[in-house]
């Protein structure tokens, strides 16, 4: 391997600029290598507030333009791009990311490990669809290295797949310094008038339908009948965002509810919060979660996949059923009017992230991850 001055040279790459569960992962990691053995390069395939952010932290970010996978039109740019950087291993991330880079690393004959944030073949595709996204994670994840899952049900959704599938588990960690209880932050609630008596619910995410926006705004507006005091405030945009107004709309509780767009200053809105409920259908390993619970929040997260990983319901936060009016409500409801169990979850959630979850633990496996590949 052609280190420069000593360093590995490490590409992380991912489809978007935009600043979601994948981008904050690697945004964490990049800020979170040691630089005396590591020097990274992102690239991404589209613009966005990540680019801005690595700008910031001085690590050099690339955008190659695609809004597809497999898109062979890019292959031979990333190819001399890879080359021009003298990059040792290649780290992509997300199914996307590993499509457009995968070609070019190996005929190079670079390592490359792939991160899952979450598999492609999901719940609510067509069969057909879902076959064929199946096909081709089974063809990529026997073309890398390493392939690393971010939870244990990552791995066996994999191994069921597959029936061949060797990963490792490498679970999703947080910055205590970024998400951290006790700093200063912006006054949100001064910001969208929320009176210091409301209790604030926050739904930080992008509204699609693995999200399931529509399920939060029912559950919301039949917690809101028992329990007039609560405000809403939901963060992130997104195709369902008309679907979401709509239905406060018809529920009648679009007075309760902050429809605040895209936001980045994520510990601030947390920080605001009371309660952070995110009812997703399905998730990899959900870093929101995580982050809501860095910063002290009584978490209602949907009894899914990785989300279980983290979530013990009943002692740092509460599993509901996905796609369950009634049984949102209801722990809304109960976390609302029980301040003794709202303060219990607050502390447990703090306490589990601060011992299991800190990023520096996740960085750590990624970087021998990176030293055994370069030997």
């Amino acid at each position: 391997m052609g280190k420069v001055n000593g360093k590995i040279r490490v590409l992380e790459t991912i489809r978007q600029g935009k600043i979601g569960g994948g981008e904050s992962h690697v945004l964490d990691l990049v800020a979170t290598l040691d630089r005396d053995l590591f020097e990274p390069v992102v690239l991404s395939f589209t613009e966005g507030p990540m680019i801005t952010a690595l700008k910031q932290m001085n690590v050099p970010a690339y955008v190659i333009g695609s809004e597809k996978a497999f898109d062979i039109g890019v292959w031979r740019r990333v190819k001399s791009f890879i080359q021009q950087q003298e990059i040792d291993v290649v780290h992509v991330h997300g199914t996307r990311a590993n499509s457009n880079v995968l070609w070019a690393a190996r005929s190079l004959g670079l390592p490359v490990v792939y991160t899952i944030h979450g598999w492609s073949f999901h719940e609510g595709l067509h069969p057909l669809t879902k076959r064929l996204r199946i096909a081709a994670e089974k063809f990529i994840t026997r073309k890398t290295q390493v392939n690393i899952c971010v939870s244990e049900s990552n791995r066996q959704t994999g191994i069921k797949a597959f029936k061949r599938f060797a990963g490792v588990v490498i679970r999703n960690g947080v910055s205590l310094r970024k998400f951290n209880p006790e700093g200063s932050y912006p006054d949100l609630r001064a910001e969208y008038g929320i009176p210091a008596d409301k209790l604030l619910i926050c739904f930080i995410a992008r509204m699609t339908y693995q999200k399931d926006p529509v399920t939060m705004i029912k559950g919301f507006a039949g917690a809101l009948q028992q329990v007039p005091q609560l405000q809403l405030l939901m963060i992130g945009d997104g195709e369902l965002m008309p679907a979401a107004v709509s239905a406060a709309r018809e529920a009648g509780v679009e007075q309760q509810v902050i429809f605040a767009g895209y936001r980045q200053d994520i510990p601030a809105v947390l920080y605001a919060a009371d309660i952070y409920c995110l009812p997703s259908l399905w998730e990899g390993f959900p870093i929101g979660v995580l982050e809501a619970m860095a910063m002290g929040k009584a978490v209602i997260a949907s009894d899914v996949d990785g989300t279980k990983e983290a979530v013990k319901d009943g002692e740092n936060g509460l599993l509901i059923p996905a796609e369950n009016v009634s049984a949102l409500a209801a722990a809304i409801v109960k976390v609302a009017t029980d301040e003794h169990l709202r303060h219990r979850l607050q502390q447990n959630a703090k306490i589990e992230i601060a011992t299991h979850f800190n990023v520096a633990g996740m960085t750590e496996k990624i970087a021998a991850v990176y030293q055994q590949l370069c030997k």
